[in-house]
This record gives C-alpha cells, sequence and structure tokens, in this order.
C-alpha cells in the first residue's frame, strides 16, 4: 500500500481531499469493512446450516427456540443490536471484572457478534425455506435406497436446498456488505468511518461520502457477479433445453 502511495503521491499533490493520508484512510476503512463482512458472513453460515435443519423438525422443543432467535434477530433493527453488544454487555454486573471484559474493550467483538447472529437469523430461514421446498420424491427415493436421515439430509436434501437458496443467499450477502456501514457508530474505522474522518477534516461532505458510496457499489457488483456466475454453474440443470 506504501509503494502505492507513493506513485500515486504525484497526481494528488494538488488535490485537498483525496491525499495520499486520505486514501490511505480509505484503504484501512475497505480492510476493516471486508473483514466485517467476510468473518461475519463465516459465523452466520456455520450457525445457520445445523439451526435451519433444526428449523424443519416437527419436534417442537427444537424448531421452537430456533423460531425465536429468527424472529428477534429480524424482527429488530441491527443498529440496536449493536449498541446492546457494544454498550448494553457493559452495564451487565460482574462484567467489567470478569473474563468477559476484553469483549467489550474492543469494539470489532461486539460489531462481529451481532453482525454475525443478524445475518445468521436471515440465513437460517432461508436455507429454512430452501430445505422445505425439497421436492418430497427426492426425499422417497433416498429413502428407498436405503439411506439413513442424515446421510439423505448430506447428499440429497443440503445441496439440493443450497442450489435453490443461493440467489436468496446472494441478497443476503450485499444486504450485508450495507449493513456493515454501521460499524463506525461503534468507533470502527470501516468505510463509513472512513468518509466520516475525511469529512471531518476538510468539511467536504459530498466528495467524502460519494467516494465510499462508489466502493460500495464497486463491492456490490462484484459480489453480485461471484454469484451470478455460481447460480449459473449450480442450477444449469433447471434451464429449459
Amino acid at each position: 500500500m506504501e509503494q502505492w502511495l507513493a506513485h500515486v503521491a504525484p497526481f494528488l499533490s494538488h488535490n485537498d481531499i483525496f491525499t495520499p493520508a486520505t486514501l490511505a484512510q480509505y484503504w484501512k476503512g475497505l480492510v476493516s469493512t471486508v473483514q466485517l463482512l467476510f468473518i461475519s458472513l463465516l459465523v452466520g453460515i456455520v450457525l445457520a446450516v445445523p439451526l435451519s435443519i433444526g428449523r424443519a423438525s416437527r419436534r417442537i422443543w427444537i424448531s421452537g427456540p430456533i423460531w425465536i432467535y429468527t424472529y428477534v434477530f429480524r424482527g429488530t433493527p441491527l443498529l440496536i443490536q449493536l449498541y446492546i453488544a457494544y454498550y448494553g454487555f457493559a452495564f451487565i454486573p460482574g462484567v467489567q471484572q470478569s473474563w468477559f471484559a476484553f469483549f467489550i474493550d474492543n469494539p470489532l467483538y461486539p460489531a462481529l457478534f451481532s453482525f454475525a447472529l443478524n445475518t445468521g437469523a436471515y440465513t437460517t430461514e432461508i436455507f429454512y425455506g430452501a430445505i422445505r421446498a425439497t421436492p418430497r420424491g427426492e426425499i422417497e427415493a433416498a429413502r428407498a435406497y436405503g439411506m439413513s436421515t442424515f446421510t439423505c439430509y448430506r447428499r440429497i436434501v443440503l445441496p439440493s436446498a443450497f442450489r435453490r437458496a443461493l440467489p436468496a443467499y446472494g441478497n443476503e450477502v450485499i444486504f450485508m456488505l450495507h449493513a456493515t456501514a454501521i460499524a463506525s457508530a461503534v468507533t470502527i474505522t470501516d468505510l463509513t468511518g472512513a468518509a466520516y474522518y475525511v469529512y471531518a477534516r476538510f468539511y467536504s461532505p459530498f466528495p467524502a461520502f460519494i467516494f465510499v458510496a462508489c466502493v460500495y457499489m464497486l463491492l456490490s457488483f462484484a459480489i453480485q457477479g461471484g454469484f451470478r456466475l455460481g447460480e449459473k454453474r449450480l442450477l444449469r440443470h433447471l434451464k429449459p433445453a
């Protein structure tokens, strides 16, 4: 990054806003945004796969708590969840004197906690809907071959559900990218936080925030393009001959 800034510095010498220092701040914000997005989605999908299977269970003591979890996190604003994780946990008696104090000392952990649980709730419902949409004939054929329930889910239900859920999950990834913009509310220097830094320094909101909007748009197009390639590859069998 330093070498790249050294090359572009002569072209930015007469620019008041996009200087090497501000571009370095934007780069730092971009790295933080990508890290937040990737880790949150990774934890969210790890949570969502078993929870979506449990959500499809006929046993109410299994599916009920999972439904409550998805209802709460889908029914409340992500910003409120972030504030509760960052500010609320600090007021629980004994937390600041326990090993849990590291969680509230660094704003990154509450942000990852709230983002992961939020996207996990949405992804659980996406996968649950895809599991419920599995053709009954595929399950009956698996049982006719003597597959156990675990093998049926592993070889038939989950691969089929993942393909059907891919378009909806692509939208969830883009929504989550946009949701990371609120991380600056808890002092994390993401892309939006970098724009606030430039705005506060130069009092020029339009260049600062329009530049960030363009970066978010480019990231969204890249994610959308990747999912379209995946859909073309995995859903080729659904195209008419």
